[in-house]
């Protein structure tokens, strides 16, 4: 039986604004540095964004930590994948990251470029700002972020 879970709270820490939360992702070193997160919400984005490009058994000692949007790159781009891929991000933003409440899951198959289109409308707790990723995953196995 699989050992469950401890939950997570969302704790804002973001009272001083000149102490970094974390590190924001997609990685950059334009000023020598890697570029800081100050708040707790763009942490959050940051998080999800982390989720989503991590594969499933990449990370050491949580081999169930990331989502499944690489597994089923080779897939017919069906609307049996659509659903499966909808399904597995919405169980993985729950488990991983509760905080973060997705409102629509958008699966759009593009076959004349081989690849397929995940657009996440999110936000973080109920009193959070809309956001939205936009995540391009191709057959060769590379994806985009915006």
């Amino acid at each position: 039986m699989a050992k469950e879970r401890k939950e997570y709270f969302y704790n804002p820490i973001d009272f001083e604004q000149d102490v970094a939360v974390g590190i924001k992702l997609p990685f950059s070193k334009d000023s020598g540095l890697f570029t800081l997160s100050y708040s707790t919400e763009e942490q959050a984005v940051s998080n999800l964004k982390n989720l989503l490009l991590t594969r499933k058994g990449e990370r050491l000692f949580q081999p169930t930590f990331g989502s499944q949007i690489y597994a089923l790159l080779f897939e017919p781009i069906t609307l049996d994948l659509k659903q499966k891929l909808e399904e597995g991000i919405l169980e993985d933003v729950n488990f991983w990251l509760p905080y973060i409440i997705i409102d629509k899951v958008e699966v759009t198959p593009e076959e004349d470029k081989n690849q397929v289109g995940i657009s996440l409308n999110f936000r973080v707790t109920e009193q959070g700002a809309n956001n939205q990723i936009i995540l391009y995953v191709d057959s060769a196995g590379s994806a985009t972020i915006e």
